[in-house]
């Protein structure tokens, strides 16, 4: 028979090598997010942004994106976003609590974009979203849908 002593010990090891441990990942299936393409006006013009699928890496959700100025095709641009979502951000949608992020985006000519915005989740898996996006000192604010998966 094991005694007090060596069983406390034991369990105190135990609890000790869980806390150690690395946790595992919150949510399981949200390392792909879609987002529809969004739609903001702009002076005399509109704005679509279309992001590509964002891949979770970390704290990290990154994606290419296609800007479309219209009537202003000459401002169009490409890049890659990247926003910052930790696990704490991704616990508080699974409960359907709003979580905030923020970012940075480089354009194809490597202009840099501060990004913010929040989430608020709908269900599950699918949410809205508001994303501020600054670009040469003009705030674009866009509002959107996202669904974790790559939709496809």
């Amino acid at each position: 028979m094991m005694s007090r002593l060596k069983l406390c010990l034991f369990l105190g090891l135990g609890a000790a090598a869980a806390l150690r441990a690395d946790p595992a990942p919150i949510l399981t299936g949200w390392d792909h997010i879609s987002v529809e393409p969004m739609k903001t006006s702009i002076y005399l013009g509109n704005v679509t942004l279309t992001p590509g699928v964002f891949e979770r890496k970390g704290s990290t959700l990154a994606a290419t994106y296609e800007a479309r100025v219209f009537p202003w095709f000459f401002w169009s641009e490409t890049g890659r976003i990247v926003i910052t979502l930790k696990d704490a951000d991704l616990a508080n949608l699974a409960k359907g609590e709003k979580a905030e992020f923020t970012g940075d985006a480089v354009n194809q000519k490597s202009k840099p974009r501060k990004v913010t915005g929040y989430a608020r989740p709908v269900d599950a898996t699918t949410g809205q979203f508001k994303v501020r996006i600054l670009a040469n000192g003009v705030e674009l604010v866009f509002d959107g849908n996202y669904r974790f998966g790559s939709g496809k």
